[in-house]
């Protein structure tokens, strides 16, 4: 840090110092200070503010503006931006192309699929999107599927670079032609003979080989993935997996969930799979290109973008995110759209709107980062502008109801807390956080920023602190 930087950082310190009811860390709420006392978690690794929409104080202040990794706290910032800059009714088209004639139901060409970034392409809308190619009297293709992804500018990313987990669902690279965010779930199955595990794959792609190594040992159902270990012999292709390893004889069943293939040949795959649902047949394979000019023989839209951001934000879905932050840059640019301008036009919003982001580092927008930082200072901030604002409504729905649904369904479910809060959560190695609004049993609503960045943070101790905050606003 800076000395010009450390001064001011001082002297703001300083300044919230003067503040009535401002709360520092010897005089916590002595629940809050228990649960952090018993964790051993110091309270200098900890920034936390709490402060009922109403008023103009907070209840708790503690570090406020010491700049943190807020790991997947982030994403309320992305989606918040999104709403406002791009409207809730903004839709992301997805469009077929056909580069030949179409006679007797015989496309003789190529189709053209053209991504526009849609974070939401799953199976079910992607069926319904060849329902409407079927529709437009289209049933066998005699040339290649053309995967068109030029809408965004991605540069080559190594999607391990993270973790050295390339095949981790949460390290998906983005890309405007994403189908399914590249999913598949292995099933694992013990077989009725008690001697085979069988390997189910949902969806079925065509274009990826499974190679079953797997054997049955006698033990209880325990260890890590229950004894299987995957192997991909080509990542760069990803098209054929190997799974080995011991399965303990105690087992039932086990489900992992992955991502193989490039986004080209997953939707190649997709797409014959699907095709063939509605009757279709494609005679040629995949290759990447660009569309021809001239109109679309199919135009999809997404879901909107009201509708996109709940299962983004109740399930931390990171790549929806990574495609969100791309998107923004429709707002004050021409395609094809970088990282950089939808950060851009992320930094302008909040200037607009005279949020302070001069302590605020922006990676990718989810959160999934080694270097993202912002303060408490700064989400509460933003909590209060999204509080006041007409969108509030789908903002907060977007957000996993606790003891319901999403990432905090777990937390007091069938108690009197559960349903209270709106919240959104982050964990990565070493780093806890949750942020949001929770509706106190006197009927305020407060808002809550808070970020533990200290070792160990992500196991059971910054569960437990998180929930001893949740619990004192609850109480107030």
């Amino acid at each position: 840090m800076s000395t010009p930087t450390r001064r001011r950082w001082l002297a703001a310190i300083l300044a919230l110092s003067a503040l009535p009811g401002a709360v520092f860390a010897a005089t916590l709420p002595e629940a809050i200070d228990k649960a952090i006392t018993a964790y051993r978690v110091p309270q200098d690794a900890i920034s936390l503010v709490v402060q009922e929409v109403a008023s103009d104080v907070p209840a708790i202040n503690l570090n406020p503006l010491i700049p943190r990794n807020p790991a997947s706290s982030i994403k309320l910032l992305t989606t918040f931006v999104a709403l406002d800059v791009l409207g809730p009714t903004y839709t992301w088209p997805t469009k077929l192309y056909a580069t030949g004639p179409i006679r007797d139901g015989v496309l003789d060409g190529d189709l053209v699929l053209q991504g526009h970034g849609d974070p939401f392409l799953v199976v079910e809308e992607f069926w319904k999107m060849l329902g409407d190619l079927r529709a437009r009297g289209v049933q066998r293709i005699t040339g290649d599927l053309v995967v068109d992804d030029s809408h965004f500018d991605v540069p080559d990313l190594d999607p391990g670079a993270f973790d050295g987990q390339p095949f981790r669902l949460y390290n998906v690279v983005p890309s405007a032609a994403l189908v399914n965010f590249k999913a598949i779930e292995f099933q694992f199955l013990k077989a009725k003979d008690g001697k085979h595990i069988d390997i189910r794959m949902h969806p079925t792609m065509p274009n990826v080989k499974i190679t079953n190594k797997l054997t049955v040992k006698q033990g209880k159902c325990a260890g890590y993935n229950y004894g299987i270990a995957m192997n991909v012999p080509e990542p760069a292709v990803a098209d054929h997996v190997i799974f080995s390893g011991a399965f303990p004889s105690a087992c039932r069943s086990h489900t992992m969930h992955r991502t193989l293939l490039r986004p080209s040949t997953y939707a190649y795959g997709t797409f014959k799979r699907l095709w063939a649902h509605w009757g279709g047949t494609i005679e040629g394979g995949v290759r990447e290109g660009t569309a021809p000019p001239g109109r679309p023989l199919v135009v999809w839209s997404s879901r909107p973008l009201a509708e996109i951001i709940r299962p983004l934000n109740k399930w931390s879905n990171n790549v929806m995110t990574r495609l969100l932050l791309y998107s923004l840059a429709a707002a004050e640019f021409k395609p094809p759209y970088t990282k950089q301008q939808g950060i851009d036009v992320l930094r302008g919003y909040l200037r607009e709107s005279g949020l302070d982001d001069s302590d605020l580092v922006i990676d990718n927008g989810s959160g999934l980062s080694r270097d993202t930082r912002v303060t408490s200072r700064f989400m509460n901030d933003l909590l209060r502008h999204a509080y006041a604002h007409p969108l509030m409504p789908e903002f907060i729905a977007s957000m996993s109801l606790n003891g319901l649904d999403g990432t905090t369904r777990r937390r007091f479910r069938g108690r009197p807390e559960a349903g209270r809060m709106h919240l959104k959560t982050g964990r990565l190695d070493h780093v806890a956080a949750i942020a949001g609004y929770v509706v106190a049993s006197s009927g305020k609503t407060y808002t809550l920023s808070l970020m533990i960045n200290h070792a160990n943070a992500h196991q059971g101790s910054g569960i437990e602190i998180q929930n001893a905050v949740l619990r004192w606003i609850y109480q107030q």
